[in-house]
């Protein structure tokens, strides 16, 4: 494969030219009569660029996989980065598009026109509408996993843009494609009262056969797919409107109770019988309207705020709009063609990007960009409730970035606390035993202050690994290399001094090993796996932060013979020569007293003298 640059800031959405977004509307449509996918790639006015078009799969009946949300764990082999690096979870996505995706792949000619495009530095671009729309996600997603290489420097990201596209993913989803700085590619429009993009906030327990001729209006294998004509003889289209927009309101409203920090009784009572979908935005959405003659595009980034204007620009604004906007929320997903020309000049498009501020009165026209804003909002029928739901997603960030700074602020103390453990350990290098077997014996008053020492940088660590697994910070800080390094040099350095803690007050006793569950503090198994993630490593096993606790259980295993062990010394050996290589362990293990030297003294003659590790000892 060839390789393509990974990361950075994506684009600006000025760059999304309205000659950019026809074409790969244009295509969309197209691809609906296609199979597997439509390659458009001979644009004069842009050589340099390649379309790549996903049709409609499926009725939305079809997209629950006859579960209630149709959610499956993401194929990790395919999309390894979409986890919580934190809580070591796959993200959640649609079950029928991940297969859809992974059919396509495995049996057309997808990946050779991929890598062709790239090794020309070609501009992808993968675009779909309707249930297209998942499957260019995931196409985006795939291209970013597996050409992304930061030391290409010639390749091109892809771009992403989809068109009244079903939600995907669930909020680990978001949160990833935020943390690897690749939610700044999707581009996602909506119209409106476009009732596909909320669909999957229902659970397919809300649908009964009433509403199949509805799924049949988004089937491309059926006679009515997208048919105007067919869409007037449906009776059930308001039943339809309501099941979903009811429990898109339930999603909503929970959600919007955490944004705030509150709970409702009632609601927590709902949610233990009512299923919520997991299923939430991310990217960039531009919500599409028109007011008389004059189109409006609204740019939303805040995936917390786009649920909450998927839920409440779709509402009724009186109880005679019922049987209309019941009928305009299916029409509107076939009419992009006639309503995209009108929004497409995106240089006019009002941003939300400081969400915090904008006006919560309707009639609010104190400044000209205020105005603007609230004409804005206005068109998309946002009540007062919604802005303050907006508003508390805007909170939320701002609590998120406010966290940071506070951690920024103690990375000085840190710094300090680091370099004292290191000088501790230093000291300890000119006797016969290193600082971990130092430590573990505490016969020097030296050894009483790295504990204290080790403590203080223990509580800071637990208090940022909490913040990181409560997603009480940016999604963008798990990216950061800087702190990546930080948490390294930290397990590093101190978990020794935690595993000598661990073995000098015997809790092994139980016949509990540090390396259990329970034993390893997550603070060492965070920073772990977030380097893992960060040099795409294969996680899990033994690091050279913590090797001290497979020698400790291999002194402790006295009642097994040497052939009893003999796989796990020599995988052992392997690793410390390893690390060794790479300057991950420090030369204090070799010196004579050090446990470790000890221990490998005592295994029978032969195998030490054919042993890799030999000349270090």
């Amino acid at each position: 494969m060839a390789a393509l640059r990974g990361g950075g800031t994506g684009i600006n959405i000025k760059e999304l030219s309205p000659e950019r977004i026809e074409k790969s509307f244009s295509a969309s449509l197209k691809a609906h009569s296609k199979t597997p996918y439509l390659l458009e790639k001979n644009s004069r006015s842009n050589p340099k660029e390649v379309i790549i078009t996903f049709p409609a799969s499926g009725g939305f009946k079809d997209w629950y996989s006859k579960t209630n949300f149709g959610e499956i764990k993401i194929d990790l082999t395919l999309f390894p980065s979409l986890r919580s690096i934190g809580n070591n979870e796959p993200a959640l996505v649609n079950q029928f598009f991940l297969q859809r995706f992974q059919e396509i792949l495995a049996k057309s000619n997808l990946q050779n026109e991929v890598d062709r495009a790239i090794k020309k530095q070609k501009q992808i671009i993968f675009a779909g509408h309707s249930s297209g729309g998942p499957v260019a996600i995931l196409a985006t997603l795939w291209v970013l996993e597996n050409y992304q290489n930061p030391n290409f420097q010639g390749g091109i990201p892809p771009l992403c843009v989809t068109f009244g596209s079903p939600l995907v993913g669930n909020h680990i989803f978001s949160h990833a494609t935020r943390r690897e700085i690749w939610s700044n590619y999707f581009f996602h429009f909506v119209l409106r009262y476009d009732i596909v993009p909320r669909i999957l906030l229902a659970p397919l327990s809300s649908f009964d056969q009433k509403f199949d001729t509805v799924s049949q209006l988004l089937d491309p294998k059926n006679r009515s797919f997208m048919s105007e004509s067919s869409l007037g003889r449906i009776s059930s289209t308001s039943e339809f409107y309501f099941e979903v927009i009811s429990n898109a309101a339930t999603v909503t409203r929970h959600a919007a109770c955490k944004l705030m920090g509150t709970t409702e009784a009632t609601l927590e009572t709902i949610t233990n019988f009512v299923p919520l979908s997991p299923y939430r935005p991310f990217g960039t959405y531009i919500f599409c309207t028109t007011s008389g003659n004059e189109a409006k595009q609204i740019v939303i980034k805040n995936p917390d705020a786009i649920l909450q204007v998927l839920f409440f620009s779709a509402q009724l604004s009186s109880e005679a709009e019922t049987d209309e906007v019941s009928l305009k929320s299916l029409r509107q997903h076939f009419t992009y063609g006639a309503e995209l020309p009108k929004n497409l000049g995106i240089q006019n498009a009002v941003h939300l990007d400081q969400l915090e501020k904008i006006p919560l009165s309707e009639n609010t026209t104190t400044g000209r960009d205020i105005a603007t804003i609230n004409t804005a909002l206005n068109d998309l029928g946002l009540s007062t409730r919604a802005r303050l739901c907006i508003q508390a997603a805007a909170a939320l960030e701002e609590r998120k970035r406010n966290n940071e700074k506070a951690i920024e602020e103690k990375t000085v103390f840190m710094e300090e606390k680091m370099k004292e453990v290191e000088k501790y350990r230093e000291m300890w290098g000119h006797q016969k035993k290193g600082y971990y077997d130092g430590f573990k014996d505490q016969e020097d008053p030296e050894d009483f202050k790295a504990n204290v020492k080790r403590l203080d940088l223990a509580g800071v660590w637990d208090e940022i690994i909490e913040k990181l697994l409560n997603y009480e910070l940016p999604d963008e800080f798990e990216g950061k290399m800087d702190w990546i390094m930080r948490g390294t040099n930290f397990r590093r350095l101190v978990e020794p001094l935690d595993i000598a803690n661990y073995y000098r007050h015997s809790r092994n006793r139980d016949g509990r090993a540090y390396m259990d569950k329970g034993g390893r503090p997550k603070r060492y198994r965070y920073t772990q796996r977030w380097l893992e993630h960060c040099e795409r490593r294969k996680e899990g096993g033994y690091s050279e932060s913590c090797f001290w606790a497979e020698v400790e259980d291999l002194c402790n295993d006295n009642k097994k013979s040497f052939e009893d062990v003999k796989e796990r010394v020599s995988a052992l050996e392997e690793q410390i020569e390893e690390w060794d290589k790479k300057g991950e362990v420090g030369k204090d293990v070799f010196l004579e007293g050090s446990t470790f030297v000890k221990w490998w003294k005592t295994l029978p003659i032969q195998h030490r003298q054919q042993s890799r590790i030999r000349s270090l000892v």
